[in-house]
């Protein structure tokens, strides 16, 4: 039987964190290719350290002449994206940081595993396991812990951004100790956020004078209680933050960007990966799945699980899982979404229209949970496969 009463903890970091820097400009050079060539391959990876980035992978364009043109454009993108996200540090500064661009034309072994023929789906751009996951404690459908860990994130950005908070910085971390009794979350029992600061004088207590109002109203009412514990930058002051305190690299926040611990991860990145990659646009699937099975009432949670072969195109096996909580048996509801919707990599991008310059808004604060806009970003989080699974069971 399934624990009704328990403490689970997820943690969030800002889009200032140095692995985060690196996700924005991977998925900013995805969206720059893509906004030129819907079907552009990109696989892109960032480094950034004190004072440097440097930009490795492969890309590629139907028109070679084009491909050295937005080679040439590698550097501003970079420096616009340090640039919004705050970082104008010493040693870490979006006009003076040095921009080291290493991204090369496609290997031609992978493509031709990807590639399709005029009259066949093209196959996967690798071999891999991809998840996704939903459950009723919040409505956004996501577990709570991650959920809340980003919202407060979020919240400190905009202050920051709007000048309404000019004390914090870009960097930051947060992290949610979550209760649960009879299966549903009632409260937290710790709350831990490390932010950086940008005047030297604060203390740790001054930063929780700032913070703590946003925390208090992000969080549902009654979830912070005298019992809660709080600690916030519990190491003291947090001055130099980002690359120049902690070197970063793409795709290293795979549970922050998922469901924080809560359901399983393929192991995949997402970020600089363009949607022909099913770590990518099959975890997406997966979730989109998940979540119109749970809209749908047939589960309180679900987790599906997908898996590819490289230069296959449809997968090779479908799991469901409804950890106890199902309307409807697991064999049934595997059956049901292979019904109503292709799975195979170009199936999966059709449907969710991943042939966009979308992702760049992904890299921080995670990919699923979101609000689904009308220029097809987070097209994953819509509803609108309900009616069409409730036909098919």
């Amino acid at each position: 039987m399934t624990r009704q009463n328990y403490t689970f903890t997820s943690e969030s970091v800002s889009e200032g964190h140095p692995d985060k820097v690196c996700d924005r400009i991977s998925d900013a050079v995805l969206d720059a290719f893509l906004a030129e060539e819907p079907e552009a391959r990109v696989a892109a990876e960032t480094f950034a350290t004190t004072n440097r980035v440097v930009i490795g992978g492969e890309v590629g364009l139907s028109d070679q002449e084009k491909l050295h043109d937005y080679m040439d454009r590698i550097d501003e993108i970079a420096r616009a994206c340090i640039k919004d996200i705050g970082y104008e540090q010493d040693k870490f500064h979006h006009e003076t940081v040095e921009i080291t661009n290493l991204l090369h034309e496609q290997s031609a072994h992978i493509a031709q595993g990807v590639d399709a023929a005029a009259d066949k789906d093209e196959g996967a751009g690798d071999q891999g396991i991809m998840f996704g996951y939903a459950t009723t404690e919040t409505e956004a459908l996501m577990p709570a812990p991650i959920q809340y860990s980003h919202a407060i994130l979020r919240r400190l950005a905009e202050v920051r951004k709007s000048g309404q908070e000019p004390t914090l910085g870009p960097d930051a971390k947060s992290q949610l100790s979550v209760v649960y009794e009879g299966g549903k979350p009632v409260g937290v029992s710790s709350i831990v956020l490390s932010t950086q600061h940008l005047d030297e004088a604060m203390t740790s207590a001054d930063v929780r004078a700032v913070v703590e109002p946003y925390i208090r109203e992000t969080l549902p009412e009654g979830w912070i209680t005298d019992a809660t514990a709080w600690h916030v930058n519990p190491t003291g002051k947090f001055v130099i933050g980002g690359p120049d305190g902690d070197a970063g690299l793409t795709g290293r926040k795979i549970i922050v960007d998922t469901y924080g611990g809560a359901a399983p991860h393929g192991g995949g990145a997402f970020s600089g990966k363009d949607p022909t990659k099913v770590d990518r646009s099959a975890a997406y699937a997966a979730r989109y799945l998940a979540k119109n099975v749970v809209a749908a009432g047939m589960a309180e949670r679900c987790t599906i699980q997908l898996s590819y072969a490289i230069g296959v195109s449809e997968p090779l096996s479908i799991y469901a899982d409804t950890h106890g909580t199902g309307e409807v048996a697991p064999a049934d509801i595997e059956k049901a979404v292979r019904s109503v919707m292709s799975l195979t990599p170009r199936g999966i991008r059709e449907k969710l229209q991943l042939n966009k310059p979308i992702y760049q808004r992904t890299a921080a604060y995670g990919h699923f949970g979101r609000t689904p806009t009308e220029d097809g970003g987070f097209s994953w989080e819509r509803t609108d496969l309900v009616e069409d699974l409730k036909k098919a069971i």
